[in-house]
């Protein structure tokens, strides 16, 4: 899956992940490969990506907005 984490300053993060952990407003969730389309809103929280070599970085976002469709997750956080 293509993940980038965009905020209005920059591209914080471009890359091919293998998972997904996203502070939802309703709660938190996963998104892994061939997740069903959607569109969430974000919450103030810990974004957690697994690269597919299986290294785990960790975002701090403010809140924001997730789209996934066709393996490619964008997330505009309002900042990083």
């Amino acid at each position: 899956m293509l993940l980038e984490i965009i905020t209005p300053d920059k591209t914080v993060y471009s890359g091919h992940v293998k998972l997904v952990q996203l502070p939802g407003s309703k709660g938190t969730f996963e998104i892994l490969n061939h997740h069903a389309a959607i569109i969430s809103t974000l919450a103030k929280g810990k974004i957690k990506v697994v690269e597919e070599s299986g290294n785990e970085l960790f975002f701090e976002v403010d809140g924001g907005i997730i789209e996934n469709l066709d393996n490619k997750i964008i997330v505009l956080a309002e900042s990083v």
